[in-house]
């Protein structure tokens, strides 16, 4: 089984919601308006400050418009 770095994790995952949302022109606080997360915790998620639960990563996915699938699709070599 691969052993994949938490912390290393956490930051690709948010910079990735980061990729996301700029690439949909949204602020912070627009996102947050758009599904049921406050503007405060989407930017500790971006930081990999804040480990999430199932529920909001459907938040996220709503408030972006992008399949689940699209917010993990991001390169995960560097982990090992």
């Amino acid at each position: 089984m691969m052993h994949i770095d938490r912390m290393k994790f956490l930051e690709l995952f948010g910079n990735q919601i980061k990729t996301l949302r700029k690439e949909k022109g949204l602020s912070l606080r627009q996102l947050a308006q758009l599904c049921d997360i406050d503007y405060s915790d989407i930017s500790k998620i971006e930081k990999g400050q804040r480990n999430i639960q199932i529920s909001t990563i459907l938040e996220l996915t709503k408030g972006l418009e992008i399949h689940p699938k699209d917010l993990f699709d991001f390169d995960t070599e560097n982990l090992k």
